[in-house]
């Protein structure tokens, strides 16, 4: 077998097995799937979220308002606060 038949060979598999699974792909059916990033979560009403939204649909006037400042600044502590040391293990331990 020569390198042209080699190759005309390998082209037609290649072929063979692309439309196989197209036809796989396009036969199968969707199952329908939920889409976790559009579903809101029902949780306990949370306060400051809901600021925050008011907030955000009020745009560039936000920054003048004096209750959007108060929000974003009790938002900004709650992200930017150390957290508590981890506790060490007791030293009694063990022993």
């Amino acid at each position: 077998m020569d390198g042209k038949m080699l190759a005309r060979l390998g082209a037609v598999v290649f072929v063979a097995i692309a439309i196989t699974a197209a036809v796989v792909e396009m036969t199968r059916k969707e199952e329908p799937s939920e889409d976790f990033s559009t579903r809101t979560v029902e949780s306990r009403r949370d306060p400051l979220r809901e600021a925050q939204r008011r907030c955000q649909q009020l745009g560039a006037t936000a920054a003048n308002d004096a209750e959007c400042l108060r929000v974003w600044a009790e938002t900004r502590d709650r992200f930017l606060r150390p957290s508590p040391a981890p506790a060490s293990p007791s030293s009694s331990e063990g022993r």
